[in-house]
């Protein structure tokens, strides 16, 4: 939060070379990542009226505007337009400003007038649940009763609707409550939206809620038949879950259930595309295994064919796989243009398409969580998170777009992150592109207080700054984020930031002082994940290797051909050590990870902030022991002690590990013992912590409590730096431990660095 401040900013480079050439010898690119609605204590109230716009560049009014008091002018920090005020500003004077000028509010919120006002509904937010029934019972049941517990969490004027599948697609009317009512579909083939609306009963009229004319007109049929306030449809979908049973179709032996999720999807699509296209909503979708039938189908019925893996994908053995992305890429499209969500919560010891559906996830701004079963904590208490309020809340929010405005020679190549080019041309877009670009504008259609955007930039200037002084030294980006937020307002955040431009030529020394070594790490992540994905044979290992060495041969202090006279500025020392683990982390190294755990690590990395994606690329590991108060420890095997308990944070799960002699005297019940009270307290002290953790955090990490030598003990052993192996296990310590690995250690590591830098200059 300190880092970040109020804007909620953090950047790779915070002093700019000045011209393109001096930013490619940089190495790490000009990005910057934004948390865009992110709470801050500091923060001022929202301002209730209409911000002013440049009439030129329509950047808003901000503190680093100039302001001419007396003939009540404001000149345009980034086209230097000059705007006359208008008169309810009469007013201002040095000693009288508006919030928007105020120089500590750089970021500074504003509601504003809804654009569709509908008295017929006070809509806070919709969720239209979508849940597979192709499941072993138990499974279903716990599914069930996640869902009930959510649909009591809701807010009274919150809309449901339900759709359950299996090898066919159940709509539920829920406001026919007279008897169950349901509209059945087949799973078996493609949909179009006109067919699942004429099926529905939903085609005579235009889609779209909200209606311009007078009259009192009402709202959309269909949603007092297939969406209801929470308050009204509770008793309702309660009972229809309590009869819900598992899919009734036969299932052969030797073949998997016939599961249509991809049908589901579409028909969940057209029903919210029909009730209320460009108001706020979710497809909440439950599932269970790998869709097997219809549009979406990721792998034949026949048990004998497993799921693809990622050698499969690689070799170009997965005949479903471009069909089934093809779809989802398709679905995206229909979401996004009506402004909705897809949520998925895939919970099963198999594979369910996740890969696939990554796409249509990102581009809605959907939340995502995989766990093993639907009765697992990491399912029910991510589940159960995302319907909190208060405190706990995520702040879930929808439709929003962010506008980008910045200084003559910026220029923006893309944004990595769960939103949707909105294709707006104009002077700020660069020729080269990364992510979602060639436009200023993006589409969020669902955003959180944790929504992280990575935005890249491009410099497009040529020429060194003018020796008389006449260049502007400093460069502005202002970012525009209107939204919907979880109260049903809509609002508009605007943050203006300001970096210094350098000549990098002339002197590195700001320039090095500029550095963020913890965003460059996870902006190399994000860019190397998306490279892995879009670049066929895309090596990333090298990639990422050939960078280091030329970064630490610009940045680096050494003599030419003399390893040991190498040292690196405090400014870059721990982007190294970032890199080591970057290389074996699970977005990098997919081998003993499935596509869907692949596409499911890089969905979190692109989405979270700056610090909990660091984690995620290197955890931190915290020691807890009799001698001394529980303090960090080097994420390293020589951190392992027989009498010492270890916390392991690797963002996706919390391990706690017991030394060898810890583990012993639990074991012998010492901890019950009154005499070994502070036994007691170490014990349950790792604990305590945990639980912080897993409280703050979404999706909910595994915890995982292991002992040395025990088969979990795996993940801890795989996160450390192996400086002891089987190679050299002769130089350790009693009752620490080795690692059975080739990988080389992080010392070796440096030591081949330093050694390649030297030479490369």
């Amino acid at each position: 939060m300190a880092t970040e401040g109020i804007d909620g900013v953090r950047m790779t480079w915070n002093s700019w070379p000045r011209t393109k050439v001096e930013a490619s010898k940089c190495v790490i690119p000009i990005a910057t990542s934004i948390q865009l609605i992110r709470p801050h204590t500091d923060l001022p109230t929202t301002l209730p009226y209409v911000p002013l716009k440049c009439k030129t560049c329509c950047s808003i009014l901000n503190p680093f505007a100039r302001v001419d008091f007396q003939a009540l002018i404001w000149i345009c920090p980034f086209c230097f337009q000059r705007n006359h005020f208008p008169q309810h500003y009469s007013g201002i004077s040095e000693t009288n400003v508006p919030g928007e000028l105020y120089p500590q509010f750089t970021t500074i919120q504003y509601t504003l007038q809804n654009p569709n006002p509908n008295p017929d509904y006070s809509i806070s937010s919709v969720y239209l649940f979508v849940l597979d029934t192709c499941m072993l019972e138990e499974e279903l049941e716990f599914a069930k009763s996640g869902l009930k517990r959510a649909i009591g969490m809701l807010p009274d004027n919150a809309m449901v609707g339900f759709i359950s599948y299996g090898t066919q697609v159940q709509v539920h009317e829920l406001g026919f409550s007279d008897i169950s009512k349901v509209y059945v579909f087949r799973g078996s083939k493609e949909l179009s939206k006109d067919s699942v609306l004429d099926q529905l009963g939903l085609s005579g009229r235009r889609p779209g809620m909200h209606k311009g004319g007078g009259g009192g007109g009402g709202p959309n049929l269909g949603v007092t038949r297939f969406l209801l306030p929470a308050s009204e449809c509770e008793y309702t979908l309660n009972s229809l879950l309590d009869e819900l049973s598992t899919d009734q179709w036969p299932v052969p032996q030797g073949n998997r259930a016939l599961r249509c999720t991809g049908v589901a999807l579409s028909v969940a699509a057209g029903l919210l595309g029909a009730c209320l296209a460009g108001a706020g909503a979710r497809i909440v979708a439950l599932v269970g295994g790998p869709c097997t039938e219809g549009p979406g189908t990721i792998v034949s019925k026949d048990l004998s064919e497993p799921v693809r893996s990622h050698k499969d994908l690689h070799k170009d053995a997965a005949p479903f796989f471009k069909k089934a992305v093809h779809f989802y890429e398709e679905l995206a499209k229909q979401l996004v243009s009506q402004g909705h969500v897809l949520d998925v919560f895939a919970s099963a010891l198999d594979q369910v398409g996740v890969a696939e559906m990554k796409v249509a996830i990102e581009k809605t701004g959907g939340l995502v969580v995989l766990a093993e079963s639907f009765g697992h904590s990491v399912f029910k208490d991510s589940f159960k998170h995302i319907f909190e309020d208060g405190e706990q809340s995520l702040g879930l929010s929808f439709n929003g777009t962010l506008e980008i405005n910045c200084s003559k020679d910026i220029k923006i190549q893309g944004i990595i992150g769960p939103c949707t080019s909105l294709e707006k041309k104009g002077p700020a877009v660069s020729n080269t592109v990364i992510g979602e670009g060639n436009t200023t504008a993006w589409k969020l259609c669902g955003l959180d207080k944790n929504t992280c955007l990575t935005v890249f930039f491009d410099v497009s200037s040529s020429e060194k700054s003018d020796p008389s002084g006449n260049t502007n030294s400093q460069l502005y980006i202002q970012f525009l984020t209107s939204y919907q937020s979880p109260d049903g307002q809509t609002k508009l955040r605007v943050t203006t930031i300001t970096r210094r431009w350098v000549d990098a030529g002339v002197s590195n020394e700001e320039l090095v002082q500029g550095f963020d070594q913890e965003t460059a790490a996870v902006v190399v992540a994000r860019l190397a994940s998306y490279k892995m994905e879009m670049e066929e044979d895309f090596d990333a290992t090298r990639w990422l290797d050939r960078n280091l060495i030329r970064l630490c041969a610009k940045f680096g202090d050494y003599r030419k051909d003399d390893p040991s006279s190498f040292t690196l500025n405090s400014s870059f020392s721990l982007f190294p050590q970032f890199m080591f683990h970057l290389r074996r982390s699970q977005f990098l190294q997919v081998f003993n990870n499935s596509p869907d755990e692949t596409a499911y690590f890089r969905i979190l990395l692109n989405r979270e902030g700056i610090s909990n994606a660091a984690v995620m690329i290197q955890p931190t590991l915290t020691a807890f022991s009799f001698n001394s108060l529980p303090s960090p420890a080097l994420l390293d095997v020589a951190s392992i002690a027989a009498d010492r308990i270890l916390l392991l944070d690797a963002y996706f799960s919390v391990v706690i590990f017991h030394g060898m002699t810890i583990a012993q005297w639990r074991n012998l019940g010492y901890q019950n013992q009154p005499e070994h009270q502070a036994f007691a307290q170490l014990l349950q002290v790792p604990h305590d912590e945990a639980q912080v953790i897993i409280r703050e955090r979404f999706p909910v990490p595994r915890l995982v409590v292991c002992d040395q030598h025990g088969s979990q003990a795996r993940f801890l052993l795989a996160k450390l730096n192996p400086s002891a192996t089987y190679n050299n296990a002769n130089d350790m310590a009693a009752g620490s431990d080795v690692i059975f690995t080739d990988d080389v250690s992080l010392q070796v590591f440096f030591e081949h660095l330093q050694r390649l830098a030297v030479q490369s200059s």
